[in-house]
């Protein structure tokens, strides 16, 4: 059976109807109101007489016009899928067309209470329906949402509730997100924020873990250092796992190739430059000499015309230690250089990887940055340089550069040749026609930030590395350039979103166009609508600020948070928006709280309940996300296993400490 609720003539022009399903034959009470201008609010109330079990129960919004875009947070890419609620981090279904805007929101608050049955959403395009909804789902790919029987209903009261947000007016056509993200904050997320959320203690506390954890209580299974070439180098390994800790009962097993990156996610560099400046704050030789030697790292790459590899790492084998078969490293004596395995080909191998613009680019920036910033070491320059004119050879007609270059020919790959991976190399060249003071780079970079604003940002095609070849495959093989139809959507990750907010403000800086900056805050609001902006009571960490990845996947508290805290709080500097500035502190507190410690109580009852061995020692171990798999409870699951230095607490700790150089005036 299903109800309509009546609308007046000023919703009437934005929503052509609304029909809701009745829960074992009741109708609801219905109640509706307008708690700010071009805002309703409308609430169902199921008084049950007795248990009901029902797969499905939804509340369909029609709008009244063909909308031309569609946003949600995750893609359902047929009628058996649902965006479940662990994916409402900044929830909201959003159309427009080129007069009208229509955003459906859930009401937290009612959610907030806890449900007797998980909420939903879903964007089905093709229908031209909007639906918030009630049910069950499983984990299906990695990770989508599959519908489920098995719902059921006590007796008593259920309660629904939702918000549909409606403008014509132009800035909210130029840019949805806005007014969604204004809203979300102002009613939920800065309430909780202006409490101390999402962590209460100093983050100073958390850096000390960071660098202990590091370099003294898992220095032997962390920190790197050996001979190159006749150069003493180090950094902290890729990534360590649960049975390296000191307190592993078993054998420890490498869970990748022992390996150090300087990659667009996995920075040594940027993480030896936190180290930098904490040994100088604190005088400790030892800090600093270990930054310096991650830099040693960077310049060791060996430079083909210009280009270079990402990664350093060593052969591998598995031996038999107490009747088990574990994974360990031949040593550095047999390091080969190479590149991310997470690309196009195939054969997922680190060595003869193609070269990765998007990750030469940001070592070289890096370099930029430290060579501005820390140490006048003219080398960083001067390696910067050489990329920098070799870059410029590749850019092609439109403005774009290709994402890969083949590893033996330095031929551009086929695949991403036009994506907003460019994005980053404009930043770059920004950086170095600054300091070089050559004309040539900047025009390159401005060229190809107009072609990314024009080709890339008003279709919200947001395919980077990341979102078809690292964890979430789902799409890779047949939908790369191409929408999902059901969604009006394509597949995106929001580093490519961080990418491109990051150039288009250096763009406005540089120039003084009000127009980069305006296409920077719409690419910044996009990135905005996945962080975290409330406490979900279903989960068991806190995630006020913390981010997801991209609309097939999982994570809660991403550690991409700590490298978005910055240009956040940048954008909140440059247009005077108090939410901007809230918004990335929060990002910079919820880069911390995933670190097993005294200081994150919830989270580290969560560590000790996935693995009971922890202990002191382990203090500062610091999983890159909470929930990647799409689920979680109270006895760990959502926990991870491993820690990542430069994309977990060694990131974090250099997020902090150079936001604390850059603005003393936020006094952090």
């Amino acid at each position: 059976m299903l109800g309509n609720i009546s609308l007046g003539p000023d919703l009437s022009e934005f929503v052509a109807s609304i029909a809701y399903d009745f829960i074992g034959g009741k109708e609801p009470e219905v109640n509706g109101s307008e708690p700010e201008p071009g805002v309703y609010r409308f609430g169902l109330t199921f008084r049950l007489d007795r248990p009901v079990r029902q797969d499905d129960w939804r509340v369909k919004v029609i709008p009244a016009f063909a909308p031309s875009f569609h946003w949600a947070p995750h893609l359902t890419p047929t009628d058996c899928h649902v965006i479940d609620q662990h994916s409402f981090r900044s929830p909201a279904l959003i159309v427009r067309d080129n007069r009208r805007m229509l955003a459906l929101i859930p009401d937290l608050d009612v959610l907030g209470e806890g449900t007797q049955v998980r909420w939903y959403m879903d964007n089905d395009a093709s229908r031209n329906e909007l639906v918030l909804g009630m049910g069950e789902s499983r984990v299906k790919e990695h990770v989508l949402y599959e519908r489920k029987p098995g719902a059921s209903y006590a007796a008593g009261s259920v309660k629904v509730g939702f918000y549909l947000m409606v403008s014509d007016a132009p800035e909210a056509l130029t840019n949805p997100w806005r007014t969604v993200l204004r809203f979300l904050w102002e009613r939920w997320g800065a309430p909780l924020y202006r409490t101390g959320a999402p962590l209460t203690a100093p983050l100073e506390s958390f850096v000390c873990h960071a660098y202990r954890w590091a370099f003294e209580h898992w220095e032997r299974q962390v920190w790197q250092e050996f001979e190159l070439n006749g150069t003493r180098v180090g950094a902290p390994a890729f990534i360590v796992n649960v049975t390296q800790s000191p307190n592993f009962p078993g054998p420890a097993s490498e869970r990748e190739t022992r390996s150090i990156w300087n990659q667009a996610w996995f920075s040594s560099l940027r993480s030896a430059a936190g180290v930098f400046r904490y040994g100088r704050e604190q005088n400790d030789s030892d800090l600093i000499r270990r930054a310096r030697l991650t830099k040693e790292l960077a310049l060791s790459a060996p430079q083909r015309g210009g280009f270079f590899p990402s990664v350093i790492a060593t052969e591998m084998e598995q031996v038999q230690l107490g009747g088990a078969l574990v994974r360990r490293s031949k040593g550095w004596d047999t390091a080969y250089w190479g590149n991310s395995d997470r690309n196009p080909l195939s054969d997922r191998r680190i060595k003869e990887a193609p070269y990765h613009i998007a990750d030469m680019s940001w070592t070289a920036l890096w370099m930029l940055r430290w060579y501005g910033e820390l140490e006048r070491d003219p080398r960083l320059l001067a390696y910067a340089v050489r990329y920098g004119d070799a870059l410029i050879a590749l850019q092609d007609a439109l403005g774009f550069f290709s994402a890969w270059l083949d590893w033996h020919t330095l031929e551009p790959l086929e695949a991403l040749r036009d994506s907003p991976e460019t994005a980053v190399t404009v930043t770059f060249l920004l950086q170095l026609g600054e300091m070089t003071g050559q004309a040539r780079y900047t025009q390159t970079a401005l060229q190809a930030a107009k072609t990314v604003a024009e080709q890339v940002v008003p279709e919200g095609r947001w395919e980077d590395f990341e979102t078809y070849w690292s964890c979430s495959g789902f799409g890779g093989k047949d939908h790369v350039g191409r929408k999902y139809a059901r969604n009006n959507m394509y597949k995106q990750c929001n580093l490519s979103m961080f990418w491109a907010a990051e150039a288009f403000l250096e763009c406005f800086r540089r120039t003084g166009e009000p127009h980069y900056l305006a296409t920077g805050e719409r690419c910044l609001d996009e990135m905005l609508m996945t962080q975290a902006s409330w406490q979900p009571p279903y989960l068991h960490v806190d995630v006020l600020g913390g981010f997801g990845v991209m609309n097939a996947d999982g994570e809660w508290n991403d550690s991409r948070q700590s490298l978005f805290a910055e240009l956040i709080l940048e954008y909140g500097r440059e247009l005077g928006r108090t939410e901007y500035l809230e918004r990335g502190l929060a990002a910079l507190k919820a880069s911390f709280v995933m670190m097993y410690c005294p200081e994150n109580p919830k989270t580290k009852a969560q560590w000790e309940e996935a693995f009971p061995f922890f202990g002191e020692r382990d203090y500062g171990f610091m999983m890159e996300n909470y929930g990647h798999g799409g689920e979680v409870n109270e006895q760990g699951v959502g926990m991870g296993e491993f820690t990542i230095f430069d994309w977990g607490n060694g990131a974090a700790a250099e997020s902090y400490l150079r936001i604390k150089a850059h603005h003393p005036e936020l006094d952090i």
